[in-house]
């Protein structure tokens, strides 16, 4: 297993895909991101992220219409023993079998990866919002302000940095016993984890922006700094930004169900959520470990999904990392 990134690490990572993307063009004069796109429909990986991505977007939405079976109903009660260890597992009219309390694993699974992509994609757009406008502000102060512009950067950055130093999931955790247990707190955890990795990003992004020709043209013209900023500078730095959403999203997965997982998600257990049947799957794991596997896998192939299609298209920008 690889070992996690040091703090120093990961931001030399955001800054490298900052400074990649920033660049509008390669250099033999062609789109950088025509030509990313190009290699992204030759590459396994991008090609079985991206289909896993699209499986469990369309499970996600259409998995209320589809369940075969209320998945909060125990239509089946009466047939699982759970003090004599007695289980139904696959059958023709369950076919992932029942879990502890004779509800169907297949609706609950099914009605769950709704809730699972609700809580991933929230996060992140939270996490993308503060964290760009954190990243916009501390590269316009930095790359336009002057003086007072440099302590202002100084001092958002060494904050995102204190969070960046922090393991996700330990923050997420503090941010999720501080405001208490709900499927809104699991949201705001995962997002305030994301938040430096989003802020970091778009000031290199800006940061790199502000060299380019076309900036120094326009601030000899005397356009405005606002203008050149909010009109130039900041639309051409997002890219960086939504090549993370896609990494972004694996780990507010990840998160999401840890944090469901022991005890800070939604109160309401009887809701589908992946992990929250995890955690409900085992106290049970012996006699019935498929109960923990169905959502384990579910969790487990979501993200990578997602983390293929991101690391595939940061290969696609990278020269280097294509080598």
């Amino acid at each position: 297993m690889a070992a996690p990134l040091s703090p120093l690490a990961k931001q030399e990572r955001i800054d490298r895909l900052a400074e990649l993307t920033a660049r509008r063009e390669d250099p033999a004069g062609g789109s950088l991101w025509r030509e990313a796109l190009r290699r992204l429909r030759h590459s396994k990986m991008a090609l079985v992220g991206g289909a896993v991505m699209a499986v469990f977007v369309l499970l996600a939405v259409l998995g209320p219409w589809i369940a075969p079976h209320d998945p909060t109903a125990q239509l089946w009660r009466d047939e699982v023993r759970v003090n004599q260890s007695l289980f139904v597992g696959p059958r023709g009219e369950n076919w992932l079998g029942l879990d502890h309390l004779g509800r169907d694993q297949l609706s609950r699974m099914l009605v769950g990866a709704r809730q699972t992509l609700m809580v991933g994609v929230v996060s992140t757009v939270l996490g993308f919002t503060v964290g760009a406008l954190i990243g916009g502000v501390s590269g316009a102060a930095l790359a336009f302000g002057g003086r007072a512009g440099r302590r202002l950067d100084t001092v958002l950055m060494r904050f995102t940095d204190m969070a960046l130093a922090l393991p996700s999931l330990l923050l997420a955790v503090s941010v999720a016993a501080v405001l208490g247990q709900s499927l809104t707190t699991v949201m705001i955890a995962v997002g305030v984890v994301q938040v430096p990795v989003f802020a970091r990003l778009l000031r290199g992004s800006m940061l790199a922006q502000a060299g380019a020709d076309y900036v120094l043209a326009a601030r000899a013209t005397g356009v405005r700094r606002r203008r050149i900023v909010l009109a130039h500078v900041l639309p051409n730095s997002l890219g960086p930004a939504i090549v993370q959403t896609t990494l972004a999203l694996a780990t507010a997965i990840i998160e999401a169900a840890a944090l469901s997982y022991l005890g800070l998600g939604n109160p309401d257990a009887s809701q589908p959520e992946w992990g929250v049947m995890l955690a409900q799957a085992q106290r049970f794991f012996d006699a019935e470990p498929m109960m923990a596997v169905y959502p384990a896998l579910g969790i487990i192939v979501t993200a990578l999904g997602f983390t293929l299609l991101g690391e595939a298209l940061r290969e696609a920008l990278d020269p280097k990392l294509r080598s």
